[in-house]
């Protein structure tokens, strides 16, 4: 078997595979598992009668795989190939997938669907390591540069899809039958199916990289661990760590509070407090037209930065964050029935932190810089996903301690700690300034 395999594949590496075969599938397979953890089970779980508190601070932990990412992503690059590791972490999702769609009728439904949801979590962290490493092996520099858009496009597709589709088809089965946790096993059964075809599709059409399958090539645990270790201590070496470390952790501190309670708050009945809309709208206000303004604010920040440079657009980005996050004070308050003024408001906030938002991930490549960038932007990725982590466990709890209204103002309040964590820092001018502008 052995030596069928080494002679099957010399015969795969030499049949050239367009990227566009693999890499637009494999990054909407890449964005489908993270939505589904941070969304959709909010969502799930609010229909399904489970408190904001409870759905705040149990799916707030499934941050966590994100957070400690880099720990073991040496283990991804020493046990098999990245291409192996790809399709066995398909199969597991689409086991998680299922297994979260046959727990949602039984009993304790909420503590087994959370532990596949972990299972989830881990799998789509750890596919996340070995994707984007697969993403360098299997393309020349060219192509990486030329694919880089292609493959930021449909992971948001998968976010259009999982936020949007898949909760306008559960709102919609919903309503056909009047059958709530039919309509998510259904959803979720799509989901598994899904993903034993994403993994059947990968075996067959991603290419077989030579570095990937090269076993010589690969450095020992031992060299792994001293790679590893050494990186961290020269992170936390970098000048200027403490403010970068502060920034990250508060520059998105508003919406890390609002985005854990957005979906219960639309859902929630007006006597409560919310707006009280259905499955399907939500999908549409918040998981199509919102995607859609924070696409077209992230594709603005861009440009905006090209022109003038991090530093100038800083502080812009940063209102941009806060400001809008007042709409859900306005919403809070008046309850419109308006599905055009809550779409209105919806789109805004999200297309002003699509907007700031790339302030932070500029900044993040921008600290990263020097020697082993590559991993200290692994390090960076691991304190934004704590940023969202910490706020969002708690965030059910103050809300139902306050209510809406007041929490949506307590949101606002904590935009001073984003004030101080950005005035801390410091930037170079000339970054992020597009070549010919900076002449």
């Amino acid at each position: 078997m052995e030596q069928l395999n080494n002679e099957v594949r010399p015969q795969q590496r030499r049949k050239h595979i367009t990227p566009w075969a693999w890499v637009p599938s494999l990054y909407f397979a890449e964005g489908i598992p993270y939505v589904t953890v941070m969304t959709i089970t909010v969502i799930m779980y609010k229909k399904l009668g489970i408190s904001n508190a409870d759905i705040a601070f149990y799916t707030g932990w499934l941050y966590l795989p994100w957070v400690i990412k880099p720990i073991w992503s040496p283990i991804v690059d020493l046990f098999k190939s990245k291409r192996w590791w790809i399709i066995v972490m398909q199969s597991v999702i689409a086991i998680a997938f299922a297994g979260i769609a046959f727990s949602i009728p039984v009993p304790y439904f909420f503590q087994i669907t959370l532990a596949f949801a972990w299972l989830l979590a881990f799998s789509s962290a750890t596919h996340d390591i070995a994707a984007d490493g697969f993403y360098m092996l299997g393309l020349s520099e060219a192509d990486q540069s030329r694919f880089v858009g292609i493959r930021s496009t449909f992971y948001r597709a998968a976010t259009v899809f999982g936020q949007g589709l898949l909760v306008i088809l559960a709102g919609l089965i919903e309503k056909r039958t009047g059958d709530i946790k039919f309509s998510w096993v259904v959803t979720f059964a799509v989901l598994a199916v899904f993903f034993l075809i994403f993994a059947f599709y990968h075996g067959k059409l991603l290419p077989v990289p030579a570095k990937d399958e090269s076993r010589e090539e690969r450095r020992t645990f031992k060299q792994l661990m001293q790679e590893f270790f050494g990186t961290f201590v020269s992170f936390f070496k970098k000048k200027g760590i403490l403010p970068a470390m502060l920034f990250l952790l508060t520059f998105r501190l508003p919406e890390a509070f609002v985005v854990k309670m957005i979906n219960p708050f639309l859902l929630d009945p007006v006597e409560v407090g919310g707006l009280g809309l259905a499955t399907a709208q939500v999908g549409l206000v918040y998981g199509t037209y919102g995607i859609i303004g924070l696409t077209l604010g992230g594709i603005l920040g861009g440009l905006a930065v090209s022109k003038g440079g991090l530093k100038k657009w800083l502080w812009p980005m940063l209102g941009s964050l806060i400001i809008p996050c007042l709409v859900y004070v306005y919403l809070a308050y008046a309850q419109p029935t308006s599905m055009a003024i809550i779409s209105f408001c919806i789109v805004l906030d999200q297309f002003g932190y699509g907007f700031g938002f790339t302030a932070y991930m500029l900044f993040m490549m921008y600290f990263s810089q020097g020697k082993s960038q590559t991993a200290h932007y692994a390090i960076c990725t691991g304190f934004m996903a704590l940023s969202m982590m910490l706020p969002g466990m708690v965030a059910g709890y103050i809300q139902e301690a306050m209510g809406y209204l007041n929490f949506f103002w307590f949101v606002i309040s904590t935009s001073l700690f984003a004030v101080v964590g950005t005035l801390l820092i410091k930037v170079d001018p000339k970054y992020g300034v597009a070549e010919d502008e900076s002449k």
